[in-house]
């Protein structure tokens, strides 16, 4: 019995006539076809930027929830990563219940669009910032990601210590600007 070897569907050679440099050439030929492909494909999901939001959450008594990072111990917005066929609403409402427990009651206006390639230090991302009405417990969901949840009077924020591009969202919100950056 001869076993053969078939490349591109023709027959190359018998296996016991087939050279070591043979199998490393057409290997070697294969995977840099197959890389060629997933940089391609990574280059489309990666390279573009991906969009995220950041929540102001209001409670009723005048006082805005911050969420304490796991990864970098610093003060944020709550927020995330838009899932995909989700809307910039649906994302705000599920990011806040996962990261502070609270529910959304509405979202009262748009504070900025923010996309500097350097907000976020992990990837581009564009993050849409809302201010919102909440209302309920505050109980972080996603303990992965969030190590407390607080919340604050205005003057009481660590303004300059918060995480990402935090610190400039904040003082747009309360310089009431809605802002493109």
């Amino acid at each position: 019995m001869v076993l053969s070897l078939y490349l591109n569907g023709s027959k190359t050679t018998d296996l016991g006539i087939l050279t070591l440099s043979q199998i490393l050439i057409e290997t070697s030929s294969s995977m840099r076809q197959l890389k060629r492909y997933f940089q391609a494909a990574l280059g489309l999901i990666i390279r573009h930027p991906v969009a995220g939001t950041s929540i102001i959450p209001l409670l009723p008594d005048g006082r805005i929830v911050l969420i304490q990072r796991r990864d970098n111990g610093k003060w944020s917005l709550p927020g995330g990563i838009v899932d995909w066929g989700e809307d910039i609403p649906t994302s705000v409402r599920r990011e806040l219940r996962e990261e502070t427990g609270l529910d959304l009651i509405k979202i009262n206006r748009l504070v900025g669009v923010y996309s500097d390639p350097e907000r976020d230090p992990r990837l581009h991302s564009i993050c849409v910032v809302v201010e919102a009405d909440v209302e309920g417990m505050l109980q972080a969901q996603d303990t992965l990601e969030v190590m407390d949840v607080r919340a604050f009077l205005p003057n009481e924020i660590p303004q300059g210590t918060l995480s990402h591009d935090n610190d400039r969202q904040l003082q747009d919100y309360f310089e009431g600007l809605t802002t493109l950056a």
